[in-house]
Formats: C-alpha cells, sequence, structure tokens
C-alpha cells in the first residue's frame, strides 16, 4: 500500500495513492485516526481497513494525484529524524578526503554506524523550496537517501528481529549545509535548517515495496545523474542500524531512520557544487516514487 499525507479543496487529509488516485481516508473511512502517525501507530488493523475503504471508496473519496497537493507523508514526525552519516563506502571515502568531514578519523568506513538527528523542522514534502538562504555560507547539499519507518515500538531488537519492526519506505533528500555541518563539528545545525529534510511522495508497506537490497537510488540536479547506487551497497545494513540504535533507545511507530547516502554529492566534485537558486533536486527510490524539490 502507498500512504500519502495530502491537501485537497484546503484540508490536510491522508490518503491512499492508488494508481493515479488518491483516496481520500477521511471521507472513505472517517474511523481511522486522522493523520498519519496515529495511522501507522494503528497497526495492521488500520491496513485492512484503509484497503477496504480503498475497494469501496465512492467518487467522493477520489482525487486526481494532479489535483491534490502531497506533504511529506509524515509532516509532522514526533521526533527527530535519525540519520546515518557515511553508509556507503564510496561515499564514506568522498566525505572523508572533502575536508568538510569535522570529525574524520584515520579511516574513511566507520567501524560503527555514524548516527545523528535532523530537527522535526526540518521535515518537507514534494515539491516544498529547499532554501538556501538559511545556510548564510552558501554551501548546501544534497544526498539522496532510503528513509525507513519504523511500525512497532520495541527496544534490544536483534539483527534477526529487525524486519519485523519495519512498516515501510520513503524517500529522502537529507539536505545539507556543509560549511555549518563542519563549523559546529557535531552535524545537527548543518543538518536541521526548516525544510532540509524533504521526504516522500509516498510510504510505500514493507509486503508492497518488497526487499530493500534490490531498490536502486538515483539523484538528479537539474536533469543530471549525479547519484546511482543500489541501497544494497549499505555498509551498515537496516538491521544493523535497527539493532544498534534500539541497543539502548526505545524506537517507536513512526520514527524515521535515513540510511545514509552513495556517493555523487556536490562536495565530492573538485570544486564542490553547491545547489544554488533555480535548480531542481530529484530523488528516485525504485519502486518508492520520485521526491523532486526546487531550490531558492
Amino acid at each position: 500500500m502507498r500512504l500519502v499525507t495530502f491537501t485537497a479543496n484546503g484540508a490536510e487529509s491522508i490518503g491512499v495513492l492508488d494508481g493515479e488516485i488518491v483516496v481520500g481516508l477521511s471521507q472513505a473511512a472517517p474511523d481511522l485516526p486522522a493523520d498519519m502517525n496515529g495511522f501507522i501507530e494503528a497497526g495492521d488493523a488500520a491496513l485492512a481497513r484503509a484497503a477496504d475503504a480503498v475497494a469501496n471508496a465512492g467518487d467522493g473519496a477520489k482525487h486526481p494525484v494532479g489535483e491534490v497537493k502531497l506533504l511529506s507523508p509524515i509532516p509532522v514526525p514526533r521526533r527527530d529524524v535519525m540519520a546515518v552519516g557515511r553508509n556507503y563506502h564510496e561515499h564514506a571515502r568522498e566525505f572523508h578526503d572533502s575536508g568538510f568531514d569535522a570529525t574524520a578519523g584515520a579511516t574513511a568506513v566507520p567501524d560503527h554506524p555514524i548516527i545523528f538527528t535532523k530537527a522535526t523542522t526540518s521535515v518537507s514534502g514534494p515539491g516544498d523550496p529547499i532554501l538556501t538562504e538559511l545556510d548564510p555560507t552558501g554551501s548546501v547539499d544534497y544526498e539522496g537517501e532510503l528513509a525507513v519507518i519504523i511500525g512497532k515500538e520495541g527496544r534490544g531488537i536483534s539483527r534477526e528481529d529487525a524486519f519485523g519492526y519495519v512498516y515501510g519506505y520513503t524517500v529522502c533528500n537529507d539536505v545539507t549545509a556543509r560549511n555549518l555541518q563542519h563549523q559546529h563539528k557535531q552535524w545537527f545545525i548543518g543538518k536541521s535548517p526548516d525544510g532540509y529534510c524533504p521526504l516522500g511522495p509516498a510510504i510505500v508497506t514493507a509486503d508492497e515495496a518488497g526487499p530493500p537490497d534490490d531498490f536502486r537510488l538515483t539523484t538528479h540536479v537539474n536533469g543530471e545523474k549525479r547519484q546511482d547506487s543500489s541501497c544494497g551497497a549499505l555498509i551498515f545494513d537496516i538491521p544493523a542500524l535497527i539493532e544498534c540504535i534500539s541497543a539502548g533507545t526505545t524506537l517507536k511507530p513512526g520514527d524515521i531512520i535515513a540510511t545514509g547516502t552513495p556517493v555523487g554529492v556536490g562536495i565530492g566534485f573538485d570544486p564542490p557544487i553547491f545547489l544554488k537558486p533555480g535548480d531542481v533536486v530529484s530523488v528516485t527510490i525504485e519502486p518508492l516514487g520520485t521526491l523532486e524539490n526546487p531550490v531558492r
């Protein structure tokens, strides 16, 4: 199932993307939670109810996708987005050699997952602008990533059990102010300007998405391909990340884990190529969809 949050006629709702039609669940199944956090928390029962609602939806609940505004699937996460640094081998070397990693060690590839967070206010949706004015140092960069959505609460989750906690997946652009990331050593400030975490267009549930190692991620800037990688090339795979984060921290329904970016970001060029007003960044993960955002 492909779950979306959208606005139509000035009202925000959650829905199911069914081909080129968005079925609004506030009309088709008003008994369901009204927001994505609550829907995820309601688990399999909510998914089953939504599937029934889509199958029996009347015309009043159906909206052509071109006539609605898709938002981030989770417009306001309950907790900061958890993200992973240097989690593809070639990007680890790219970042290590760039001079922008103020925490770099002797080797490019980390021995343990590098976990940081992005503020909830950094989350934005498809078509929302990436504002370069929020980085006064002029070093805005893109990072196409696979994001994992957690479906149930757990702590001390083993690798073997990890996929049982995955609700679904979405596309992420871990936008970064590189100079701020470097200046402040810890990455939070450089990663968290408002709107610097576009997500979407949909959460594709784990059963529909299939194995994430089969996903393909590509990033284009103004139509030029910059990143192209299998999502199976992670240094620390999804079970390893879930095991690491949950070892002492309880994961909750709706938590978002951005799994890292492959080689091809702006700082990998000599000289670096940063985003500028007028650019358009598109991140595609097959089979999840395309997330596109203009730069202003």
